[in-house]
């Protein structure tokens, strides 16, 4: 059933627009396809040090978060690192990309298409008002970010062919790579014509923007060596040091994954050594918890569990904000304890429960 139409505005944050968290202003740098340089990722870094709380906090769109940002000089700093190439769209600037194209498997290779799709998104002056939450994908076949929730993803059914999906639906209609970027554009200015006050495609009544459900792909977390000198790298907590992504840009380009994790195409074998961690997937995570959000109700990350095996995200409150699309055991603080996959938990025995 379609989500009843948003009444107020999009608050989505951006560089501009940033969002007012207990620890200060919030901004997110958008990444299309997840793809930041070198050049680009020491930006971010100097920036998060220079404006924000030192840290770059990873989202699961394969963007970066900055907090804590209470000095001025951000929005030069990520446009003279090529990060903001229209201002007027950088809120919409939202591309999944499958991050293991073109290194391991997939049925087709989607690199280039994230960065072809934002050209034209960028230069498109209507598109600037798609709401901050309107996402666009690109699946090589694996069906990794087909799952992520995208309102219009182009999915590979084989090298030189895909169909089109409209809020995780199949619609049957089939589309040649080289039209994939046009024809998600297409998507995307047609919802601004019927949207109303809708922000996302699943919100729409009209049959004809609905789909054959696909089924969900559970895609692991890339950890590790993946294949030739490619390379999965996972902070905990998806949050890295403005040292660490230092580490990150000496290997070279990266791909921010949907799953707060980092992809290095040519990383070095002494990678995890640099960094310190890295190298074995976490299955635990988190929303930013107290004190950086008022409406947690507990330090979630300093009560987060790990151990093998566990897939879990503790969330704050309700709202459970950057919780992976995967299965997870849902962990949701209450007054005195957590609400662990709909049992309450005393804090005490949390640890054991899981």
């Amino acid at each position: 059933m379609p989500t009843p139409a948003r009444v107020r505005a999009d608050a989505c944050p951006g560089v501009f627009a940033t969002r007012d968290a207990a620890d200060g202003p919030l901004a997110r740098v958008r990444l299309p396809g997840g793809a930041v340089s070198a050049v680009q990722l020491r930006a971010l870094a100097d920036c998060a040090e220079a404006c924000g709380d030192g840290d770059l906090h990873l989202t699961s769109r394969g963007n970066v978060q900055l907090r804590g940002v209470t000095r001025p000089g951000l929005a030069g700093r990520l446009a003279g690192a090529g990060l903001l190439p229209s201002p007027s769209h950088e809120r919409v600037r939202n591309v999944l990309a499958s991050p293991l194209s073109g290194l391991t498997g997939g049925l087709a290779d989607v690199r280039g298409l994230a960065a072809a799709l934002d050209a034209v998104l960028c230069a498109t002056p209507e598109l600037a008002s798609l709401p901050g939450r309107f996402l666009f994908a690109f699946d090589d076949g694996r069906g990794d970010v087909a799952g992520e929730g995208a309102d219009v993803c182009w999915r590979a059914t084989g090298p030189a062919e895909g169909t089109l999906l409209l809020a995780g639906g199949d619609t049957g209609r089939r589309v040649a790579l080289g039209d994939a970027v046009s024809a998600l554009i297409d998507v995307a200015l047609e919802f601004l014509r019927v949207r109303g006050s809708a922000w996302r495609v699943a919100e729409l009544d009209d049959p004809a923007w609905r789909g054959t459900p696909v089924p969900r792909v559970d895609v692991p977390v890339p950890a590790g060596l993946i294949s030739g000198s490619a390379a999965g790298v996972v902070p905990r907590f998806g949050q890295l040091s403005a040292a660490q992504a230092r580490v990150l840009a000496s290997c070279g380009p990266a791909l921010v994954t949907p799953w707060k994790s980092v992809v290095l195409p040519d990383a070095p074998a002494d990678v995890f050594e640099r960094l310190g961690f890295g190298g074995e997937p976490l299955g635990t995570s988190a929303c930013i918890g107290r004190p950086g959000c008022a409406k947690s109700r507990a330090d979630v990350r300093a009560d987060a569990v790990f151990r093998p095996g566990l897939r879990a995200h503790f969330s704050g409150c309700e709202r459970r904000c950057g919780k992976p699309s995967q299965s997870t055991v849902d962990v949701v603080a209450e007054a005195g304890g957590y609400r662990v996959d709909g049992r309450w938990v005393p804090f005490e025995e949390l640890k054991g429960t899981l």
